[in-house]
């Protein structure tokens, strides 16, 4: 079994099943309010491959990501758009699912929206004031922490300790600084639910505890996210499951950031990135093979030179996959395969277990330069498999048809004329049809998207 590292334990420890041979996953989605940016593709991509990986094991895998569609910066957006709130949701869950298509992210197998579950949560937060674990205040409702002994354990700091470096929040009838709303009494103009502390909406963190449960029950096996929400929002849930008394996620597994010059990436410092702009000016599996080269918990740098390096890595396995493509069928080499495994048993550790497939890589096309396809097939089977293990589709040999053909040939007459506009113009067209042209020492090469 897995062993991935546990943010409550602060160590590595195996992912132990509440029902044999079957995953419980929640990974907290996007808030729809803006397109995605590049951090949001790193932990969709983390968590994917995680998904993908413990199917290729053999294992059951429900996976849960909710779509965050109630939220200030949404209805900020809609009053700043002159638009219902509704509207903004909609549009950027389109274009979240877009990215995520496009990355080669699988859909979750349920997306519960936190519109769709607002009367459940108003009974929850109910209950907790029933257990006097909240608390009602003339701006809506707030869970005192105080009744959470274990609380800041995703922080991994003492509750004394948070206290003493909290900010000061806006409601002065607030008894902590560290209490958090469940429910925002509406201001006039806001969306609102009827609730007994009056027409309000919920908070944040009492979203993902209640559609959690409610899709996965209790104690399910695993929740993730990137490492910013362990503190507060998924200590947040936790302290909410905990005050009614209901076992909540077993494990929790957070992502580092993505870092543009050493910071990390977001929106306040300037470095914000779209994935619509990464998309568009790279192949989607060089993101991809970029997230695998750095281990999940580990900060990346996405950058220019971070991503030739990606795009060349690219370009060395699609030239593997179109030269054995005519090899014989044959099983896959069962001594690479559990090497393979053996690294992404181990806190799933994508950079050794992508350096297992480069070596089989380099091992196949030794046997082919060797006159031995016998010997290079296994290897190259093994290959195919460890890259359906963690989501990576290798572009096979294609013939593309006539109009392509006569682009790639308008674009090398573009190349040797040096009309590198034109050529560029000519790459982007082609790029829009779906086929990707690539330079070689030996002319230019073209296939299909994947």
């Amino acid at each position: 079994m897995i062993r991935l590292h546990d943010t409550a334990l602060g160590q590595v420890a195996e992912l132990q099943l509440r029902d044999p041979g079957r995953v419980s996953m929640y990974v907290c989605g996007p808030t729809v309010y803006d397109v995605p940016h590049i951090g949001h593709g790193r932990f969709s991509l983390v968590f994917d491959v995680l998904r993908r990986y413990l199917e290729w094991t053999g294992l059951l895998v429900r996976y849960v990501s909710n779509i965050t569609d109630v939220d200030d910066k949404i209805i900020a957006r809609a009053a700043g758009d002159g638009r219902t709130m509704q509207d903004v949701a909609e549009e950027y869950e389109a274009a979240w699912y877009d990215a995520m298509k496009r990355l080669g992210v699988r859909r979750p197998d349920a997306d519960p929206h936190a519109t769709a579950y607002v009367d459940q949560m108003v009974e929850l937060i109910a209950q907790l004031v029933e257990r006097g674990a909240a608390y009602a205040t003339p701006e809506g409702v707030y869970l005192s922490v105080d009744v959470v002994p274990d609380y800041g354990l995703l922080a991994r700091q003492p509750l004394d300790s948070l206290r003493a470096g909290a900010r000061v929040e806006v409601d002065e009838h607030k008894r902590s600084p560290l209490d958090f709303a469940l429910w925002k009494l509406a201001k006039p103009g806001e969306p609102s639910w009827p609730s007994p502390w009056g027409a309000g909406r919920p908070g944040w963190h009492t979203e993902c505890v209640v559609m959690s449960l409610d899709l996965l029950g209790d104690g399910f096996d695993l929740h993730g996210g990137g490492q910013d929400l362990a503190f507060p929002h998924h200590e947040n849930e936790r302290a909410q499951a905990v005050a009614v008394g209901r076992p909540f996620a077993r494990r929790w597994a957070h992502n580092g950031f993505v870092e543009v010059g050493g910071e990390k990436m977001s929106k306040s410092l300037g470095n914000y990135t779209t994935l619509t702009d990464l998309l568009a000016a790279h192949d989607p599996r060089a993101y991809r093979l970029l997230v695998l080269r750095s281990h999940w918990r580990a900060p990346i740098e996405v950058n220019a030179a971070s991503l030739a390096q990606a795009d060349a890595s690219l370009d060395t396995l699609d030239d593997f996959a179109r030269r054995t493509s005519e090899l014989p069928p044959a099983p896959a080499d069962e001594a690479v395969l559990a090497r393979f495994q053996a690294r992404m048993d181990d806190n799933l550790d994508t950079p050794r277990a992508l350096a297992e497939l480069f070596d089989a890589v380099r091992a196949a096309n030794r046997a082919m330069d060797g006159g031995d396809p016998a010997a290079a097939a296994p290897l190259a089977a093994a290959v195919a498999e460890m890259g359906t293990a963690v989501g990576l589709t290798l572009a096979a040999a294609e013939v593309a048809p006539p109009e392509i053909s006569e682009l790639v040939a308008e674009r090398e007459r573009a190349r040797a004329a040096k009309d590198f506009a034109a050529s560029d113009l000519l790459r982007d067209r082609l790029l829009a049809s779906g086929w990707v042209v690539k330079d070689t020492s030996r002319g230019s090469r073209v296939h299909r998207r994947p």
